[in-house]
């Protein structure tokens, strides 16, 4: 059978549903005989496109990988290719803990699609560093202690990289309006933005 084929019998199953939940949280004691009919009818489960090949050029190296077509660049990051310091905060685009850089652009990697960022370029928090040898705004923010329980240092240091490749860090109003999508819990704006206006060459 088609699963993506709406019949009647889905639709009236998809239609009616809603009303029955409603009515037994409701505590009526009496369906309709449509109703009842309807509560007896299974719903047949979520399903979709299956696995698909999926490359993605991470870090300056090419990566095979098999997905679905759902999964987003977050998941595809941390449980296919265990590079586990970009983090998943809110996992819906307001926190920044997932920030990632793909073609030179900050992008939020929880509501990016994997399949989006094929034959791209994605920088991730563990492509920053050149061996033992730090890179400047990851040797700025341990300088100025930019961390405290350090959940949002990588997408917030991967956000300062950008930033300053944009040229934006101007001046202090500046890193903080354009680092706004990267929220701290802990409250260490001050260290960050002098952080990032360091590796930047920026001062007073």
């Amino acid at each position: 059978m088609d699963v993506g084929k709406v019949t009647r019998r889905r639709f009236l199953v998809r239609a009616v549903l809603p009303a029955i939940t409603a009515a037994l949280v409701a505590g009526t004691p009496r369906l309709s005989a449509a109703a009842r009919t309807v509560a007896s009818v299974s719903v047949l489960p979520a399903s979709g496109p299956g696995p698909i090949p999926v490359t993605l050029n991470v870090n300056g190296s090419p990566r095979a990988l098999r997905i679905e077509p759902r999964v987003t660049l977050l998941d595809a990051l941390r449980e296919r290719l265990a590079l586990t310091g970009t983090k998943k905060g809110c996992d819906q685009g307001t926190c920044g803990a997932c920030t990632v850089l793909v073609d030179g652009r900050r992008v939020n990697a929880c509501l990016t699609l994997a399949v989006m960022a094929q034959g791209k370029a994605i920088t991730t928090i563990e492509g920053l560093a050149n061996g033992d040898q730090l890179h400047p705004v990851q040797a700025a923010f341990l300088a100025h202690d930019g961390f405290q329980c350090g959940y949002c240092t990588p997408g917030q240091i991967i956000s300062g990289v950008a930033l300053i490749a944009e040229k934006r860090a101007t001046d202090e109003a500046s890193v903080r309006e354009w680092m706004s999508g990267n929220l701290c819990r802990c409250g260490a704006y001050p260290n960050i933005v002098a952080a990032v206006r360091a590796a930047a060459g920026v001062t007073g």
